[in-house]
């Protein structure tokens, strides 16, 4: 047990399969930073080598981009085999990662350690069952659903996104009592009190423009090229600038360069760590369902669009934010930009898209994330 508050030190264990894990462990590192801690994050997988963490990554992205429904299939095996077999094939390969996390930890004194990625949770359990003395641990949810293998880990604390969602982690064989809907952690960036003006300032964007902000994630997906080429054709009625985030997909960022570049109303980007700040330029933006970027999307109260999901959590997020009208989506992408367009054109549905927008999603939630994680260390 730690002697003071303003003493501790944790863990963030994540894994490079896409970035939205890796975000929120970040996110909850800054903000445990920002109240005097100490935090370190990393991907759990390293502990063996790099080359296994980049393997593991590489067979995740390249499965999501080259076949989704391929990657959709598996997704929906693993809730057969969650709901049939009391250990997944993924907690027998997991637990194997305990000989090297064993070593780390005795050699490393950490208050907490959470967890952004099942992995790196079933390799704890494993532990724990094993006899080994561990600090609180955390999991955390990044997707509005309970994925397959959550029922693997026997964890002290899990933190789902929202309170409806209690009933579906409580069927998948969690324990009630150990569930603490407080959001899904996002940058705090995110809430800094900046408006549209000041953030067009400082990314040197027109102020009297129409911006869409187009996301496709850390993998550029969602059928980019398609929703630009669609907002192309539309431009002469109804004018509007494009920035389209392509993530670190490569092929994407050149295809769109090629068909787009000499359009000076298009502005096309790989990686950019000022998400925060376009979320708060732009007019109207469209994401695929990530459960991060859809968050930060909601969190910035700023209408939008879904995207097409990859199958899986993503079709969850979708489904859990369209239906309580945090966001609209379509069955193609000119129906989408149409629906957007419908959407901008409308003050009424986007002041109620705003307040469902902060009905359900939490702009606290970072905050309220890493103070529970402080006071239950302390209480340890």
């Amino acid at each position: 047990m730690p002697l003071e508050k303003d003493k501790m030190r944790y863990l963030l264990l994540s894994c490079n399969t896409g970035g939205g894990h890796n975000a929120a462990a970040e996110a909850i590192k800054k903000q445990l930073e920002l109240l005097g801690h100490e935090a370190f994050v990393f991907d759990y997988l390293t502990l063996t080598s790099e080359k296994t963490s980049r393997v593991v990554g590489n067979l995740y992205v390249n499965l999501v981009k080259i076949c989704p429904k391929a990657f959709g299939c598996i997704y929906f095996l693993g809730l057969f085999v969650s709901k049939y077999f009391p250990f997944s094939p993924v907690y027998m390969v997991n637990k194997k990662m305990a000989k090297y996390l064993s070593v780390y930890l005795q050699e490393n004194h950490y208050d907490g350690i959470i967890m952004t990625h099942i992995y790196p949770a079933e390799t704890l359990t494993y532990m724990k069952r094993k006899g080994f003395d561990l600090p609180p641990t955390f999991l955390v949810s990044t997707d509005y659903t309970c994925i397959p293998f959550f029922e693997d880990a026997d964890c002290d604390y899990y933190i789902s996104p929202h309170q409806s969602l209690t009933n579906v982690y409580v069927e998948r064989g969690i324990d009630e009592k150990k569930i603490y809907p407080l959001g899904i952690p996002f940058s705090p960036d995110i809430n800094k009190k900046i408006n549209k003006s000041e953030a067009r300032q400082a990314l040197k964007l027109q102020d009297n423009k129409k911006y869409v902000l187009i996301i496709g994630g850390s993998m550029g997906a969602g059928k980019m090229v398609k929703l630009v080429k669609n907002f192309v054709k539309i431009q002469k009625e109804f004018p509007i600038n494009i920035i389209a985030i392509c993530g670190n997909n490569k092929r994407v960022f050149q295809k769109m360069n090629k068909l787009f570049g000499n359009n000076k109303s298009v502005i096309i980007m790989t990686h950019t760590n000022q998400i925060p700040l376009y979320l708060k330029a732009c007019d109207i933006i469209y994401t695929k369902p990530g459960g991060l970027t859809s968050t930060e999307a909601a969190a910035a109260r700023v209408p939008f669009v879904h995207t097409f999901p990859i199958p899986g959590c993503e079709s969850y997020n979708r489904k859990f934010f369209i239906k309580r009208g945090m966001s609209i989506s379509g069955k193609t992408a000119h129906q989408m930009v149409e629906r957007g367009i419908n959407l901008l054109k409308s003050p009424e549905a986007m002041k109620a898209m705003r307040e469902a927008q902060e009905k359900n999603i939490n702009s606290y939630a970072i905050e309220n994330i890493a103070e529970f994680i402080i006071d239950k260390s302390f209480d340890e």
